[in-house]
């Protein structure tokens, strides 16, 4: 007879599942990443959002059982943000939809995101051929990591992964705020801003099949994550970003006015007076810049407490092995 006293078995829910697949123009691997992502997590709601897709994008992914849905404004960011908004579950899987992503290993992260209680698991992706991962998109993904990484201190490999798994708690806590590829950078900076548990996992990363083309072009995508990156850190680093304006413009001062106030104390004379101007100006400007760096600083420093502080009030990781 079993004793009343004896701990009772309670049975552990099992964590909603969300793949997230954002789409523009993949109607020839779209169907094959939904089966993919079916086959190696039964249990995972699957949704394909399509960002205005030309092709047969939503008849494809729906055929092979994803929940289809769209978002007409364009780009990879805003169809994340939406996807973020419009849907509940515990852990998600955000996976481009281009067939180059190893579904097989999915299970694999997901399990070391609850176990370790992180809220970010991030594929580094080693390529499997040549054509996988171009030598331009290697090197520009090393120089905007290593830039990101000096400004934000990130300890990542490779910050432009498009597979990621996620908690609730850092889904529901990100506020993003740009449009195109930008998406990554931007979720990488929160993501240290907020100083949440994550690590980075090696991936496969096969090449694109064949009838499926590329859409991040290398120079203009890439201008354009550097210009987010700048925003970034104007937005969450200001005393670092106005602080670089204030060094650039002091060495421009000290540059020209330095042979300027030399030749006052060995003359008593100013003889270029527009240059005397100038390097004043410019050395006004250098003091506004620092002024308004230190001023944001502490703004933002608020804001990051606020942000922190709802971050911590949506359950974590671990709370998933609760009853």
């Amino acid at each position: 007879m079993v004793s009343a006293l004896a701990p009772q078995l309670v049975s552990q829910p099992e964590p909603r599942l969300a793949v997230l697949i954002p789409c523009y123009n993949e109607a020839a691997t779209v169907a094959k990443v939904v089966a993919d992502f079916r086959a190696a997590l039964p249990g995972a709601a699957i949704y394909v959002y399509d960002n205005n897709s030309k092709d047969e994008t939503s008849a494809r992914a729906r055929e092979a059982g994803a929940v289809v849905r769209s978002e007409t404004r364009q780009g990879k960011g805003n169809v994340v943000r939406r996807m973020f908004a419009d849907i509940e579950a515990d852990v998600y899987i955000l996976v481009d939809g281009d067939d180059t992503y190893d579904a097989t290993v999915a299970s694999t992260l997901i399990q070391m995101l609850i176990d370790d209680g992180l809220d970010i698991v991030s594929g580094k992706r080693e390529a499997t051929g040549a054509a996988a991962y171009r030598r331009g998109h290697v090197l520009g993904n090393r120089l905007l990591t290593g830039l990101t990484g000096l400004l934000f201190k990130v300890k990542l490999r490779d910050m432009l992964t498009g597979y990621r798994i996620m908690s609730r708690r850092f889904v529901k806590s990100f506020p993003t705020a740009v449009e195109g590829f930008g998406i990554e950078t931007e979720l990488t900076v929160h993501a240290v801003r907020m100083l949440v548990p994550m690590a980075e996992v090696d991936t496969v990363y096969k090449e694109r099949p064949e009838g499926s083309v590329s859409k991040l072009s290398t120079y203009r995508d890439g201008f354009r994550i550097l210009l987010t990156i700048a925003g970034l850190t104007r937005r969450e680093r200001p005393l670092v970003f106005y602080g670089l304006i204030f060094l650039s413009f002091s060495l421009f001062t000290l540059a020209f006015g330095l042979p300027l106030v030399i030749e006052y104390i060995e003359t008593g004379l100013v003889p270029r007076l527009p240059t005397a101007v100038m390097v004043a100006s410019t050395m006004v400007i250098a003091c506004l810049s620092l002024v308004a760096g230190l001023i944001l600083d502490t703004v933002t420093r608020g804001r990051w407490e606020e942000k922190r502080l709802f971050y911590l009030a949506i359950p974590g990781p671990h709370d998933l092995h609760r009853p």
